[in-house]
């Protein structure tokens, strides 16, 4: 009897890295773990967590290896993860893909506009004739809106602002702080200068969605503010392609946020976008789908 062919997808976020094997009908192998991505921890960690994971996945053969890789959408980003994947198994097709790809892929649909939003954000779109267009993705330096590092950016500039205007710290500046263990907002940017892991940073986005579902003024602005920006990508890329959906939400923030969730389905609705849709499978089963295609 011949063995079913394999292929391995990844899903490598600024958080964690996640790898499903497949013959796509099964899931033969299934593995956590933290992220691979070199823009995020550095090519070094990035070469031993994908050791990890290939270790934990053995040496099964494998077809094809599609990775949706966060900010690898450039030519060289994408090779030099490429040369990290090849090390592990040499010989395999990779192919690279910046990981907004894969949320179509996840969803089942050929054409449309995904956008994502977790440690960071982006929006990518794909019309029935192969084209594609992205907006946003830039990285949390120079872009990133809407991302959970954002969010918590944002509310740290809301209570520096208000240090430097000498006004007494509201209820977002303290209680940001007081996730963070410090007792006052002064010690915020000492904490961040500290401490400037940008995944950390992401985490204490949730305190921000908790006082905007409280009414808090300050933290409702910049929820507010996050679905501009989604929204912004969303019609760029899918604009630039002359299509309206349907729209695919996905990322942790996105998808587990009900306020920002809705705030980018009211905005989206308002401008014509009806067929919206939230990812309900994790996006490496998209990289599957796509490993599946390279391997045929």
């Amino acid at each position: 009897m011949t063995s079913p062919r394999l292929v391995l997808g990844l899903d490598v976020g600024g958080s964690k890295t996640h790898a499903v094997l497949s013959d796509g009908e099964h899931t033969v192998a299934e593995v956590l773990a933290g992220s691979a991505n070199p823009a995020s921890v550095g090519l070094e960690e990035a070469a031993k967590q994908l050791r990890s994971v290939f270790a934990q996945i053995g040496q099964t053969p494998i077809a094809a290896i599609v990775a949706g890789v966060a900010g690898a959408d450039s030519p060289p980003a994408a090779q030099r993860f490429r040369e990290l994947v090849a090390i592990n198994r040499p010989g395999v097709p990779v192919e690279v893909v910046h990981d907004s790809e894969l949320l179509l892929a996840t969803a089942g649909l050929e054409s449309g506009v995904a956008v994502i939003s977790g440690t960071g954000s982006a929006a990518w779109a794909r019309d029935e004739r192969g084209g594609n267009a992205r907006a946003g993705g830039w990285g949390y330096l120079l872009g990133d809106e809407g991302s959970g590092y954002w969010v918590t950016r944002m509310a740290m500039r809301h209570a520096l602002e208000r240090i430097d205007l000498g006004k007494p710290a509201d209820h977002l500046s303290q209680q940001l702080a007081a996730d963070c263990g410090l007792q006052g907002p002064e010690g915020l940017l000492d904490h961040f200068t500290l401490n400037p892991e940008r995944r950390f940073w992401a985490a204490r986005a949730r305190v921000v969605f908790e006082l905007a579902h409280d009414g808090d003024p300050a933290a409702l602005a910049i929820v507010s503010g996050a679905a501009d920006h989604l929204v912004f990508f969303i019609t760029s890329a899918g604009g630039r392609l002359g299509i309206t959906g349907p729209v695919v939400l996905a990322g942790g923030q996105l998808v587990h946020q009900p306020q920002l969730q809705r705030a980018v389905r009211e905005r989206l609705e308002a401008r014509g976008f009806n067929d919206i849709r939230v990812l309900d499978r994790d996006p490496v089963h998209g990289a599957v789908a796509l490993a599946l295609k390279l391997a045929a």
